[in-house]
C-alpha cells in the first residue's frame, strides 16, 4: 500500500488522484452515456434545480456492479485500488451525472433567502446521508455511504462550480456522530436528531479547517470520506465553459448498518 496515500487521507480526509490511463479508458464508454443520461427528458424534469444552472442526475448512470458501462471494462483505476486496499471489494451503485452551468447557483423560486445565501456563501456544504424531516426540517441519519468518488467527464475552468472539500472535517464530524448515537444500537442511529451536533460541527470546521477546492480533468479522480464536509463552489456568469456544462460522475457505494461506520477509515 502506498503509506503517504493512506496517511492523506487519514489526516485530510480525501485525496485526489493522478490522470490513470484505466480512467480515460473507462471514460471512453462512460462519458457518451453519461451526456446521454444528462440529456434524458425524464431525468431533466426531474433532477434540474436552481434556475436550471445544476442537473442533480441521482443513479442516472447506467453501469454495473462492477462499474463497467454499455460494455466497457469494469471501472478501475488509483483511486479504486487504494479503495480495495482498506475497504476491499465494492459493489458500484449507478453514479450521480452531475452537470452545472454557467451562473450555478440561481435562485428557485421556492427556495427561502437564507438558504440561497448558504448555497452560495457556504458551497451549500453538508455531509451526505443526513435528511430534513418534518415540518421543521430536523436533521436525521437516513442513508450510510462507504465514501464518494468524484470523477470528472469533461475539461472545464477551474472555476466552474469545482467540488470543495474541508481538510480534516470527517475527523470533527465522525466525533459528533459519536456523541450523537452513544451507545445506541445501529438500527436506531436514524431517530436520533443530529441537527444541533450537525451544526455546531460545521461551525467548529469553519473555524478550524482549510477550505479546498479540487478542479480535476478527465482521467484524474478524487476521493472524499463519508463524513466530510464537502460542497460545490458557484460558477461565476462571467466565466465561459463547456457547453453541456461541467460534468461530474460521483459514486457513493451504501455502507453495511452497524457500528463499523462510525469507526472504519
Amino acid at each position: 500500500m502506498n503509506r503517504s496515500i493512506r496517511e492523506e487521507y487519514a489526516a485530510r480526509g480525501w485525496v485526489k488522484f493522478p490522470v490513470d490511463p484505466r480512467l480515460r479508458s473507462w471514460l471512453a464508454a462512460a462519458a457518451p452515456a453519461a451526456f446521454e443520461a444528462a440529456a434524458a427528458p425524464d431525468v431533466r424534469r426531474e433532477w434540474l434545480r436552481h434556475g436550471d444552472t445544476w442537473l442533480v442526475g441521482v443513479s442516472a448512470l447506467p453501469n454495473q456492479a462492477d462499474g463497467s458501462v454499455g460494455g466497457s471494462r469494469p471501472l478501475s483505476c488509483g483511486a479504486t485500488d487504494f479503495i480495495k486496499e482498506i475497504q476491499g471489494d465494492t459493489a458500484w451503485d449507478r453514479a450521480q451525472v452531475s452537470v452545472c452551468f454557467r451562473g450555478y447557483p440561481r435562485r428557485d423560486a421556492h427556495e427561502s433567502i437564507n438558504a440561497h445565501r448558504y448555497r452560495v456563501d457556504r458551497d451549500a456544504a453538508h455531509v451526505d446521508g443526513l435528511h430534513p424531516v418534518g415540518a421543521r426540517r430536523r436533521r436525521h441519519l437516513r442513508e450510510m455511504h462507504r465514501f464518494v468518488l468524484g470523477i470528472p467527464v469533461n475539461e472545464s475552468p477551474a472555476k466552474a462550480a469545482p467540488f470543495v472539500v474541508w481538510d480534516g472535517s470527517h475527523e470533527v464530524i465522525r466525533k459528533a456522530f459519536r456523541e450523537a448515537f452513544g451507545s445506541l444500537e445501529a438500527d436506531q442511529w436514524s431517530d436520533v436528531d443530529v441537527t444541533d451536533v450537525y451544526h455546531d460541527a460545521r461551525r467548529l470546521i469553519w473555524a478550524d479547517c482549510a477550505r479546498r477546492e479540487l478542479p480535476a480533468s478527465p482521467g484524474e479522480a478524487y476521493l472524499v470520506h463519508r463524513f466530510a464536509l464537502h460542497g460545490m463552489a458557484p460558477w461565476p456568469d462571467t466565466l465561459h465553459g463547456p457547453r453541456e456544462g461541467r460534468v461530474i460522475l460521483y459514486f457513493r457505494p451504501p455502507f453495511p448498518l452497524g457500528r463499523a461506520w462510525l469507526n472504519d477509515p
